[in-house]
C-alpha cells in the first residue's frame, strides 16, 4: 500500500506513506489499515486523511515506478473528497 501511495503521488515519500498507513490515516474499503505492506487491488477504495483534507481514491491501475505527475493519475480515480480531519469522528 505505501508503495501505491508513492506512486499515485499522494507523498512525496514513500517512508512519508508508510508513516501516514501506520498512524492509521488510511482506510482500505471502510477499515483502518496499519499496515504499510498491506496488498491493495484494483476497485479497492482507499480513504486517507492528509493535514486537512480526506480524499477518496479508487485503485484503477499499478505502475512498477514512480513517474511524473500525469502518469501517477491514471492510477486512481478520485471520488470525492470528505469532511475536514477536525470534522470527523
Amino acid at each position: 500500500m505505501d508503495k501505491w501511495l508513492w506512486h499515485a503521488r499522494v507523498v512525496k515519500a514513500r517512508t512519508s506513506a508508510a508513516a501516514l498507513v501506520e498512524s492509521g490515516h488510511v482506510r482500505v474499503n471502510g477499515a483502518r489499515e496499519k499496515s504499510p505492506g498491506h496488498a491493495i487491488k484494483i476497485g479497492d477504495v482507499l480513504t486517507i486523511a492528509l493535514d486537512r483534507t480526506v480524499r477518496v481514491l479508487k485503485v484503477i491501475a499499478f505502475n512498477e515506478r514512480r513517474g511524473d505527475a500525469a502518469s501517477a493519475r491514471v492510477l486512481y480515480e478520485e471520488l470525492g473528497e470528505g469532511p475536514p480531519s477536525s470534522q470527523r469522528n
